[in-house]
């Protein structure tokens, strides 16, 4: 076990030697893990660290080009500079696989989050079982339910999969997307996503505004500076992007 002065000092080295922007800030973490990475997973890595005072960042690379490890790559990370309290968010049915994942390939360790765990924990005598020592998963639904704990809780990173589930957060009646993003507006977060434009550019407003509610002002300016309105007899609504996506986007 190591010395907490020795933690630091290994802290130190992982997160302060090196540019964010370097490849060598990823070395020690891509030691470790037991996979192949391919150059763009450790691109798409070091754009999530891109800037130190940066809110978050869009990973959208298609289906199948590893999401999943871009985001194993910045846990691991994290976790090595002693950034622990790390919260994952996914559909239910890819809670397993993400926590086969991360142990399989990054050697870290999980808990997942529901009704009888959450309970069991309670009963330990833990009153905010999302405040603990590993890695955190857990699905919408109980995200959202749980958004009081979530709030509650100093994260050091938040990774939501999936998150054109969030696309319509913008809209009033989406209860999920609006518990979620205002419990951890504070926090640093990742989004993955193949799909960040599905229906109308409306829906990058609304995932842009998760991480960051203030990079394209309110949902009028939005209107009024990237949209158009044509083709007024049929009643459609077209809308036209005027701005480099890059600087939000990863993988458009």
């Amino acid at each position: 076990m190591l010395h907490p002065s020795q933690a630091k000092y290994f802290a130190y080295k992982l997160s302060n030697r090196q540019p964010t922007d370097s490849v060598e800030k990823l070395v020690n973490t891509m030691l470790d893990a037991q996979v192949d990475l391919n150059p763009h997973q450790v691109d798409a890595a070091l754009f999530a660290f891109k800037s130190p005072l940066s809110k978050g960042a869009i990973l959208a690379d298609e289906v199948g080009l590893g999401k999943t490890i871009e985001a194993g790559l910045v846990i691991a990370q994290k976790w090595a500079e002693r950034k622990r309290r790390i919260l994952i968010i996914t559909p239910a049915n890819l809670r397993k696989q993400w926590s086969q994942e991360l142990s399989e390939k990054f050697f870290l360790q999980t808990t997942i989050l529901e009704k009888k765990t959450f309970d069991a924990v309670i009963s330990l005598g833990n009153l905010n079982p999302f405040d603990q020592e590993n890695i955190v998963l857990c699905s919408y639904p109980f995200a959202m339910k749980k958004a009081a704990y979530l709030r509650a809780t100093n994260w050091d990173l938040v990774v939501i999969d999936e998150a054109h589930r969030l696309r319509n957060v913008y809209r009033t009646d989406n209860k999920t997307g609006k518990a979620i993003k205002d419990a951890l507006i504070e926090r640093p977060k990742v989004l993955l996503t193949a799909t960040p434009l599905q229906n109308s550019i409306l829906e990058l407003y609304g995932l842009v505004s998760i991480i960051d509610d203030y990079a394209f002002g309110d949902l009028k300016s939005f209107r009024q500076r990237y949209s158009r309105l044509a083709d007024e007899e049929n009643g459609g609504l077209y809308l036209e992007l005027k701005i480099d996506l890059h600087l939000f986007v990863k993988g458009l």
